[in-house]
């Protein structure tokens, strides 16, 4: 049974009101000021308000500006009732949080009329905040699911620590990396294009094939035919318009060598140097376009010496696309954070970079899925 509030400090209006809206089968409640209805409001959770616009102690805006900011309250459908029959009374009203306006003399089967309308308008706002909660938690147990897929972090001859922050909306970021045999290790980051469970879904299926090795005839160490192998796979046309973007890398312990191949993804970055002053950064990426915008595309690989000073970063784009206002802080910007604070870095890893980009942002959530990976080559594979 829908539950109406009336709020007047008239005692006539008062009888009248509840008589006609008890008589509708409503369970009704009175408040003969403002203060006494919005302490009436927290307390019953109603789902419509009428409420005199001229009251002593608070006038009927205030009590409507209160009720509209409470996100507890502010879903009850607010009838302002007022002899004001102007109209720019009207449209102050309703400009200030008002859902409808009600002119007294009022007409008993408008006001009626009124009432069922705003009880209807507040079962569907109800019911889209139901389905939003519902989508909002599937969201979460999906982003719950792709992380439980990420590999833990590697301790050993090589150290990797990595980051995963899905967005708001969840996206297509996904990573791994494992030991192709004592000597190759593998790491890839990939990002599907898109957001939602669209762009997870391929993520995840990548990542399942890639972990499996189940390509048949693919070279894994070699990571232009993985690329090429995975564009054979998966042509937009047949997936949904979905395209990704990756970045692989095997890496060779023995030999201390990287070969690495990308497809539309932004460079990895590696850095070389013991201190600022002898820091070395160097871009690692390939030409190629994103896997599966065009059948034919061609991939190639690169090859880097790694000494035991090097450290290696790849992420997905959502780490540097950060707008403050209308300007973006972008890939340069994060460069220089990975060179000039690599100290500062060392001493609290990823974290102070997670930390860093989040005070960028100004949003409730990130725009997209953000991934990071720090590879450390020491020789004695020490992990702090």
């Amino acid at each position: 049974m829908p539950h109406v509030l009336i709020i007047d400090d008239d005692p006539t209006i008062q009888l009248i009101l509840k008589k006609i809206l008890t008589d509708q089968g409503y369970d009704v409640s009175v408040a003969s000021n403002g203060l006494d209805g919005i302490k009436q409001a927290k307390a019953l959770r109603p789902a419509l308000i009428i409420c005199d616009w001229l009251m002593p102690l608070m006038d009927g805006l205030t009590v409507c500006r209160t009720i509209k900011t409470d996100p507890d309250l502010s879903t009850a459908f607010f009838i302002l009732l007022t002899s004001r029959d102007a109209i720019e009374d009207r449209v102050y009203g309703l400009d200030n949080g008002a859902d409808d306006l009600l002119t007294k003399p009022f007409e008993l089967n408008e006001l009626k009329a009124r009432v069922r309308a705003g009880l209807r308008l507040h079962q569907i706002n109800q019911d889209l905040t139901t389905q939003k909660h519902l989508l909002e938690s599937e969201f979460n147990e999906a982003a719950a699911y792709v992380r439980s897929l990420l590999p833990k972090p590697l301790h050993g001859n090589v150290t990797i620590d990595a980051r995963f922050v899905p967005s708001q909306h969840l996206g297509g970021d996904c990573f791994d990396y494992y030991w192709l045999d004592p000597d190759y290790l593998v790491i890839y980051l990939l990002d599907v294009s898109g957001h939602g469970l669209g762009a997870a879904l391929p993520s995840i299926s990548i990542l399942n094939m890639l972990r499996s090795q189940s390509m048949d005839g693919v070279n894994f160490y070699q990571p232009s035919h993985v690329l090429t192998a995975l564009n054979e796979a998966f042509q937009m046309d047949n997936q949904n318009d979905k395209y990704f973007t990756i970045w692989y890398g095997v890496y060779n312990h023995a030999k201390r060598q990287l070969v690495y191949s990308s497809a539309g993804h932004p460079p990895a970055i590696l850095l070389h140097g013991q201190s600022h002053q002898d820091r070395q950064v160097t871009q690692l990426k390939t030409t190629g376009m994103p896997v599966g915008m065009l059948p034919d595309t061609r991939f190639t690989d690169q090859r880097c010496d790694i000494d035991s000073s090097s450290i290696l970063y790849v992420f997905s784009d959502g780490i540097y696309e950060i707008f403050r206002g209308d300007e973006l802080w972008g890939f340069d910007a994060f460069m220089s954070l990975l060179v000039n604070d690599q100290d500062a870095i060392a001493h609290t890893g990823l974290d102070y970079i997670l930390s860093h980009v989040k005070t960028l942002n100004t949003k409730a959530a990130l725009d997209d899925d953000l991934s990071l990976l720090r590879i450390r080559f020491g020789a004695d594979g020490c992990h702090r």
